[in-house]
């Protein structure tokens, strides 16, 4: 069994779909289980929550820790993505706000919109003990919409565009987000270290 290290249902929704080419029985974490996330990377706080969740249940962890670095706001949310408000709607209402306060600050200055960012993925995966075996990282490039676009997704996805494809994260069916997305390339990443240690013996199906 491997245990997602998430109470998020959209994330363990993109698990599920990506974790399915592999034997796997996975399941959430325990309904109720909250780890404090105090690290100061995407990659701290996704060992955090790995390892806890992996000593919880006495099972395998996969945790994911990711979220939004825009360039005009200085890296941020960056690790607070999740914290910046409290629902999507307010946290993509915050994002808009400033991202727009940024960009009139720029103009005054003589300067050009910017409203570049990038989705991070930090992936980490812990055994029964909470010692962490794999670590891994992804990321997307792209750029912050002026107002939301599509109506799939979670988070942040309505608001960003990967203009290689000339769509929103919100618009993209799960296959071509799993190839261009960050959480779909720190997978990419993550897969053929998991087939090793499947090929190990790692005891994942009971």
């Amino acid at each position: 069994m491997l245990v997602i290290a998430s109470g998020n249902t959209g994330k363990i929704r993109e698990f599920a779909h990506l974790l399915a080419c592999l034997p796997l029985q996975v399941r959430p974490q325990p309904e109720g289980m909250e780890v404090e996330e105090t690290g100061s990377s995407f990659a701290a706080n996704a060992r955090l929550k790995a390892e806890a969740v992996a000593r919880a249940t006495g099972h395998w962890s996969l945790a994911d820790d990711s979220g939004l670095a825009v360039a005009a706001l200085g890296g941020g949310p960056g690790v607070h993505s999740a914290r910046y408000a409290a629902s999507d709607e307010a946290r993509i209402s915050r994002l808009l706000k400033e991202l727009g306060e940024a960009d009139r600050r720029r103009q005054e200055q003589g300067l050009p919109s910017d409203r570049r960012a990038a989705f991070v993925a930090a992936l980490a995966v812990a055994d029964p003990t909470g010692a962490i075996r794999l670590e891994v990282e992804g990321r997307c490039e792209g750029v912050i919409l002026e107002s939301p676009q599509g109506n799939g997704g979670f988070g942040y996805d309505p608001v960003f565009v990967v203009p290689s494809e000339g769509l929103s994260y919100a618009e993209m069916d799960n296959g071509l987000k799993g190839r261009v997305g960050h959480r779909g390339k720190a997978f990419a990443a993550l897969e053929p270290r998991l087939r090793e240690l499947l090929g190990g013996g790692w005891p994942l199906v009971h």
